[in-house]
């Protein structure tokens, strides 16, 4: 029953609860055997047909059992992980500054929102990268690859320039522009998008303005030459 087939102890999943008694609730975690999730390991009483991350943990009696109470069970802060390296991430809330996803089933990490180009959903399960390690241990996340190259960033650049010749030298899009408008145009993340900007400004290509890029005088007809 797809990736629910292979989830083992330890891991957290998003589940459906398909039946609570008096004795708990039970949720589908792809066995002919519904997974026990008892009263006291529930965050909030559970209800039929919903969905809820649960973590799958062996009770005192040796046998496979289920808890809601997430923040039991995973870390603040991290160990063993190293920047630029990639993970496994399950969604699990929205906050005030973007998403709070597990890391590798074990730690807390955030995506911002400010970064995130595509949309992304609770329970969703994606691959991201450490984008850096707070000093007090918390994870900043990223869904893409971090520390990207001088040429990915020389050939944003010259993509944005040649969309700027094609729009008689404007681009209606800033710094402050959604991240999803920057990917549909692109294909790049936010802050990809803003270090080529930014190497375009340093030589005098482009200005800012609020509504948009516009190439210099010297730029535009730079990039129209023969």
């Amino acid at each position: 029953m797809n990736e629910q087939s292979t989830l083992t102890i330890g891991q957290v999943a998003w589940l459906k609860v398909v039946d609570v008694n008096h004795l708990g609730a039970f949720v589908d975690w792809g066995l002919s055997k519904d997974l026990f999730v008892p009263f006291a390991e529930q965050q909030h009483p559970l209800k039929p047909d919903a969905f809820t991350l649960v973590k799958v943990y062996i009770d005192n009696q040796g046998r496979p059992a289920g808890s809601t109470r997430i923040d039991h069970w995973i870390e603040d802060t991290a160990t063993g992980l190293e920047v630029g390296e990639q993970v496994e991430l399950l969604v699990a809330e929205q906050t005030d500054l973007g998403f709070k996803a597990i890391v590798n089933h074990q730690f807390w990490g955030l995506l911002y929102s400010n970064e995130l180009y595509r949309r992304i959903r609770r329970g969703q399960t994606l691959e991201g990268y450490i984008q850096r390690i707070r000093e007090d241990g918390k994870i900043d996340l990223s869904l893409s690859r971090p520390g990207f190259s001088e040429s990915k960033i020389q050939n944003v650049a010259h993509a944005i320039e040649t969309k700027l010749s094609e729009n008689s030298g404007f681009l209606a899009l800033t710094d402050k522009s959604p991240p999803r408008a920057i990917y549909a145009t692109f294909g790049v993340s936010k802050k990809v998008f803003k270090q080529a900007v930014g190497a375009l400004y340093k030589a005098r290509k482009i200005t800012i303005e609020a509504s948009g890029i516009k190439a210099s005088e010297r730029g535009y007809d730079e990039s129209t030459e023969d």
